[in-house]
């Protein structure tokens, strides 16, 4: 059923938004775990080249990368936005205006990048602009942290769920990211999701069947040292969901806090690594699989966090972007 209390701004009175729960004050101004308060921030907005290629096409994905996030993960490469909170403040009439200049820019959709905690603005904004002309699916980029009622509330605003599957063990998910119940709510989102797929429909793609505009992919970033777990990851997906399209991502880069902690998390993966979680993948039966050439190299795997775009469109003064996510081939 859905939760109305998400839809709206009293969503801020005791947040509830993300599976922790917080019940912070974020309307009179007190900050949750995620470190948002009243106010909508965001860090970027501007076409973006290096998602997976039923999402970025030739023309781009239209990212708009929002600040905090309700984890915490210690090898977390966007960590000036996930955890140093860093963004502008905007009111929802900017988000709406930003999402039509994305279009102008000629996206392929709207993407919506770590909005787990601004969730009860996500349909009214989606509405206002489509109200206004804008007509691109919406993607909703998440770490597969979600409650299950919020999958439900945005049941009729989200076009693709571009989802992360992050550990299926426990005690990995809390050390790695301090959230102990991370496997089990990943996967109870994930088969959340895949019934709003259903009931619409199911998979929806464009013409030439090279975008997607409606469906789900699931995204794993391979960690250095935890092959195993990713292979426990692959079977949890296929036991929740079976055959969905997904993303086995080698780009796994140590930030600074890693490199300076050492240990297995301060290198990159291996390709006997990365090649066996591939394996493992084949021999479960996934059919749609996108995957990485190459590896972790520097940082150049993030993009920008120039609040480009945030203010004013990007096609109007320069994107100045750089490559982001390595692109996922295959």
């Amino acid at each position: 059923m859905p939760a109305p209390d998400l839809l709206q701004p009293s969503a801020l009175e005791r947040c509830a938004l993300c599976p922790r729960r917080c019940g912070t004050a974020r309307a009179q101004g007190a900050r949750g775990i995620c470190g948002a308060g009243a106010e909508l921030k965001i860090a970027r907005a501007a076409l973006h080249m290096w998602e997976e290629p039923p999402i970025s096409g030739e023309a781009g994905s239209g990212t708009i990368f929002f600040s905090g996030c309700p984890l915490k993960c210690v090898y977390c490469q966007n960590h000036e936005i996930s955890t140093g909170n860093f963004g502008l403040e905007v009111s929802e009439d900017r988000l709406v205006q930003i999402m039509l200049e994305l279009q102008e820019q000629g996206a392929n959709n709207i993407n919506l990048v770590t909005a787990t905690h601004f969730a009860y603005l996500v349909p009214g904004a989606v509405a206002r602009a489509r109200q206004r002309g804008m007509a691109l699916p919406i993607v909703y980029n998440t770490s597969g942290y979600e409650r299950v009622e919020a999958v439900h509330a945005l049941a009729d605003t989200v076009d693709v769920w571009l989802t992360d599957f992050k550990y299926a063990d426990a005690a990995l998910a809390r050390r790695l990211s301090h959230v102990a119940d991370y496997p089990l709510v990943a996967q109870r989102a994930l088969e959340a999701m895949a019934k709003q797929v259903a009931d619409r429909g199911g998979e929806l793609w464009d013409a030439d069947g090279a975008l997607m505009k409606r469906g789900i992919i699931v995204r794993h970033l391979v960690l250095p040292g935890h092959a195993d777990d990713s292979c426990a990851v692959l079977d949890l997906i296929w036991k929740t969901v079976g055959d969905v399209p997904i993303s086995v991502m080698n780009q796994y880069t140590p930030n600074e806090r890693v490199r300076a902690a050492g240990g297995e998390l301060a290198r990159a993966v291996t390709e006997e690594e990365y090649e066996l979680v591939l394996d493992h993948a084949d021999e479960l039966g996934f059919t749609t699989m996108f995957w990485q050439e190459g590896g972790a190299v520097d940082e150049s795997f993030t993009p920008p966090f120039d609040t480009t775009g945030v203010l004013r469109s990007a096609a109007c003064c320069g994107d100045g972007s750089a490559p982001g996510d390595s692109a996922p081939v295959g």
